[in-house]
């Protein structure tokens, strides 16, 4: 039930969302005075989510910094990568896919070649309210073997639906051979906080590597402080998503 009321907040609580059913409801409103205000209140929201700099600044400050490699002079046993980036509605089957987040298998392939990490945890199943014939930690598991990853150095959880059991699962298996000073988290600099809270609350704390960010260098261009853009929408959709999953963690006591 949380794992479906989650989904459903999720896409409710989504900018875009927001501002659709803002305007929907203005279309339908027979006072004058409310029906304006909701559309005057529609598009101002759409200037302001669309705004470059602003959006910029908001993921700035939520995402955890990148660590360069130099600065890594700890050897882990084991580096855990959440999945949530596989394109796994495509087809044909007869290949890997990969939505946004790709650098989440780039950098910890980096991390394995470089001999930071001695094996990979692939963990994750599928997060769709349907079923799926494969699941995502098993795609990025296919993807780790094209790039030379033997399955000797693999070790694969594809149960979870989310992040709170990822955390159950990958802890059920690791916590036979290992401890958590000896594991390295791997995820998207967006996603970090709320896994790592995940994982500390079942009693695992690591230390954390940060990919994907979706922030950019500040600027104070025209461009960024004055042009709408629609990729600024998309990250406040991505924070959103992230804020609404800490609130709901939280109510359930995930973290």
């Amino acid at each position: 039930m949380f794992f479906f009321l989650s989904k459903t907040l999720s896409y409710l609580t989504q900018p875009f969302v927001i501002i659709c059913l803002l305007l929907v409801i203005s279309f339908f409103v027979r006072r004058p005075r409310l029906k304006r205000g909701l559309a005057i209140s529609s598009f101002i929201l759409l200037f302001v989510l669309s705004n470059d700099f602003l959006a910029n600044e908001i993921v700035l400050w939520w995402e955890v910094p990148p660590t360069p490699y130099q600065d890594i002079s700890k050897r882990y046993e084991f580096g855990i990568v959440l999945t949530g980036i596989g394109g796994t509605d495509n087809g044909p089957d007869d290949r890997v896919y990969f939505g946004r987040g790709a650098e989440r298998v780039t950098h910890t392939l980096q991390l394995y070649k470089l001999g930071t990490i001695k094996k990979i945890v692939i963990s994750g199943g599928s997060g769709k309210l349907t079923e799926v014939p494969k699941q995502e930690a098993d795609y990025l598991a296919d993807a780790f073997r094209l790039m030379g990853v033997p399955d000797s150095a693999m070790v694969i959880e594809n149960k979870s639906r989310n992040t709170h059991e990822s955390a159950v699962e990958v802890i059920k298996i690791l916590s036979k051979s290992t401890s958590p000073d000896r594991c390295l988290l791997i995820t998207s600099s967006y996603h970090l906080r709320r896994s790592d809270a995940c994982y500390a609350h079942e009693g695992w704390k690591m230390d954390t590597f940060s990919t994907d960010f979706i922030s950019h260098k500040r600027r104070f261009s025209f461009e960024a402080l004055f042009i709408p853009k629609v990729d600024s929408i998309n990250y406040w959709t991505i924070l959103v998503r992230e804020w609404v999953g800490m609130i709901a963690y939280k109510i359930a006591g995930y973290i």
